[in-house]
């Protein structure tokens, strides 16, 4: 089987193995800003009554909680649990 994919003003064609495993051209994976390990998102497209595949370098997830506890850290280096432990009890020392 094999797919056209038109990336800016050139085109490419790419074959799939019977493992369904496909290697993009160099120039087409540049031109993605591809790099290996990335993930391709595939997004479906209607177009003049035809279904269309639009390739899209799939960008990094959404975590908007990432660092929101970054603040009450303080300047923590040490994650282990044993740091974490000592870090409780000392709260509950200056607590007492």
């Amino acid at each position: 089987m094999v797919y056209a994919v038109r990336c800016c003003s050139m085109s490419s064609t790419i074959k799939l193995t019977a493992k369904r495993q496909a290697t993009f051209p160099v120039d087409v994976c540049e031109q993605l800003g591809l790099q290996p390990g990335d993930e391709i998102e595939l997004i479906p497209r209607m177009e003049d009554g035809e279904q269309r595949w639009m390739l899209q370098k799939r960008g990094a997830p959404i975590r908007p909680w990432l660092g929101a506890l970054r603040a009450y850290s303080g300047n923590v280096t040490e994650h282990s649990m044993d740091a974490v432990r000592d870090s409780i009890t000392r709260g509950r020392k200056s607590e007492s």
